[in-house]
């Protein structure tokens, strides 16, 4: 519990408040610009009709984009980019040029719902930090004139990282620096305009720099068992997650500002699929688990432990990979789908109705964590043959999972079958810590393995767990793997087993 509260001390970010909720929450989607052989706008709203995703958000006002989105009902956010941000802060007029080209121009017949003003300016344009909120202003004064004030909303998007002490979540802060210059004067434009924070939270880069202090399980929405969850000291409210930690801790750092009514939207949140030598938590695996999480977590409106059942809106990032984009290899690969519009992973959405609807198997399998000792991989496998009581057969030579021959492939064979026979339970996929959770489907030629293809294992009476860091005892047939054969024995002495696997 020690190190679950250190690890949330040093990156979690943002608030509650008094709020009140009459609409469901959404998902959304971003879409940037940064991609080679970018999608034709009339492809991409195909794209988007595809997967029902009804909320989007433009990094600009992509004219024809915002035409080919005409007559969808597709809800649209614009944005002024930071470099422009300058000019409107600093003239009206400008402002309402702005206005008239990219909204006047297109509604009522494409659907814009709110214009973001710049993207994270605190952090990374500090410099037009004095006009953006007049920019905002001006913005907003334009509509009123246009009689479109209550139809679209004026905000910009703030790093969460602009929230500092924010675990606990109930001692956040917005960074006081900025405070009176910039944040009080938002935070009373947003209420008085009846708008939203806009917030980008990142539990990817969270986790990252948390240098093992957050558990990736943590980061990703993954169970926790109760005795693992983050509890803030103050309140007393358990958290599951780090996106529901960084929104509380915004909640809290303008109830800290005495504003108490103004509701949170994350315009910004996801995690890459693919990374560099130095991002190994960048995979296929992980962006699944993260993002088929957070939609179900966002779609059932479980709100957040400060304000359970107040919809936190989400929009992913983002549409399309993005290989345009400088910087490490990661930051190219965030996009649900490549611009040939071909999906980077399936999501998994049981239960999530039509969004994204390219799944309905919700299939997940356990396998071996790469690297791991091959020792307590063979003595994890023996448990699984054995007190496990998981069908091992198809491992043995002759038999379609015998090949390739070594004892990660028959732990893997052996993890996923436990696991799918106990309906894919909390804490059947850890085996001493060297299983993890997929969503690829590991069945390779004609070795198909259990829960391949939607047909998942039915859970047997009984409440076996595979072996955790409790100690286990008992006799059982063990399944050996010594290089060259694997054959079938009975062990007797279950010390042996201790030692081998405990």
């Amino acid at each position: 519990m020690e190190v679950l509260l250190l690890l949330l001390l040093m990156s979690f970010s943002i608030l509650p408040l008094s709020v009140s909720s009459a609409e469901d929450a959404f998902i959304g989607v971003n879409i940037g610009p940064d991609a080679s052989n970018m999608p034709s706008p009339k492809d991409t709203v195909a794209l988007l009709k595809a997967q029902s995703i009804q909320h989007i958000r433009l990094f600009d006002a992509n004219q024809a984009l915002l035409l080919a989105l005409a007559k969808t009902g597709i809800s649209v956010t614009i944005s002024i980019p930071n470099d422009q941000l300058l000019a409107i802060g600093q003239s009206n007029a400008t402002a309402a040029n702005w206005v008239n080209r990219n909204v006047i121009a297109h509604v009522p017949a494409t659907n814009i719902t709110s214009i973001a003003v710049g993207s994270d300016v605190l952090t990374t344009l500090p410099n037009a930090a004095p006009v953006l909120v007049s920019a905002l202003k001006f913005i907003h004064s334009a509509l009123v004139a246009a009689n479109l004030d209550q139809q679209i909303k004026v905000s910009t998007p703030y790093s969460s990282s602009i929230i500092v002490g924010s675990f606990p979540p109930s001692q956040a802060n917005f960074n006081r620096t900025w405070n009176q210059q910039v944040t009080v004067p938002l935070l009373q434009f947003l209420q008085s305009t009846g708008s939203y924070l806009m917030l980008n939270v990142y539990p990817y880069y969270d986790y990252m720099l948390s240098f093992g202090y957050i558990p990736l399980d943590y980061a990703l929405f993954r169970p926790l068992p109760p005795n693992k969850e983050a509890v803030d000291s103050n309140t007393l409210l358990h958290y599951t997650n780090v996106f529901d930690a960084v929104v509380d801790a915004a909640y809290f750092a303008m109830s800290d500002l005495n504003f108490t009514n103004i509701p949170i939207v994350v315009t910004e949140t996801g995690w890459p699929s693919k990374g560099d030598s130095t991002e190994p938590d960048a995979t296929v695996d992980n962006a699944n688990t993260y993002n088929s999480n957070l939609i179900k977590h966002v779609l059932n409106n479980t709100g957040t432990p400060k304000h359970p059942g107040i919809a936190v809106s989400t929009y992913i990032y983002e549409l399309y990979n993005e290989d345009l984009r400088s910087g490490p290899e990661s930051e190219k690969n965030w996009g649900l789908f490549y611009a040939n519009g071909e999906p980077v992973y399936t999501l998994h959405l049981t239960g999530a109705g039509t969004l994204f609807a390219n799944d309905s198997t919700n299939q997940t399998f356990c396998v071996t964590k790469s690297n791991d000792d091959p020792k307590m991989l063979q003595a994890a496998l023996d448990w699984a043959c054995g007190p496990g009581k998981v069908d091992c057969s198809p491992l043995l030579q002759g038999q379609p999972c015998y090949e390739p021959n070594n004892v990660v492939s028959h732990a893997a064979y052996a993890f996923n079958a436990y696991y799918q026979k106990m309906a894919k339970s909390a804490g059947t996929c850890d085996f001493k810590g060297v299983a993890t959770i997929t969503t690829s489907d590991p069945s390779h030629g004609s070795c198909i393995f259990p829960g391949s293809n939607g047909k998942n294992g039915t859970r047997k009476n009984g409440t076996s767990l595979a072996p955790s860091n409790s100690s286990s005892s008992g006799c059982f047939s063990q399944y050996y793997y010594n290089g060259e054969s694997f054959t079938s024995s009975v062990i007797l002495v279950l010390l042996l087993f201790s030692a081998l696997v405990m």
